[in-house]
């Protein structure tokens, strides 16, 4: 599969993504991504048709707890304890400038 790779597809495949590389970093990308796509191609070639598809390794299941409502704080309690607070919210400083 690697034979099919070329600079010039990870070239073409670079600028779709927007990335800029240099000569270096296409040569190192070239090399890397034909590893990549010559173990893909060893998967491929697996025989597979007798293994049953899992989402998970393992056969377990849910192993959290089952959710429950609990009461919560009281809205005014929760307000009462903020450092700042304006019209029944939390106050934060501003990160963003208006202009955005």
């Amino acid at each position: 599969m690697s034979e099919r790779l070329s600079p010039e597809v990870v070239a073409h495949v670079a600028q779709l993504a927007r990335l800029d590389l240099t000569d270096d970093e296409l040569a190192l990308y070239t090399g890397q991504l034909a590893a990549v796509l010559e173990h893909a191609g060893d998967v491929e070639a697996l025989e597979l048709d007798d293994v049953p598809p899992t989402a998970h390794p393992l056969s377990i299941v849910n192993v959290l707890r089952a959710d429950e409502p609990r009461p919560c704080l009281d809205r005014d309690e929760v307000l009462a304890m903020a450092p700042s607070t304006e019209d029944g919210r939390f106050r934060v400083p501003r990160i963003m400038s208006e202009d955005v």
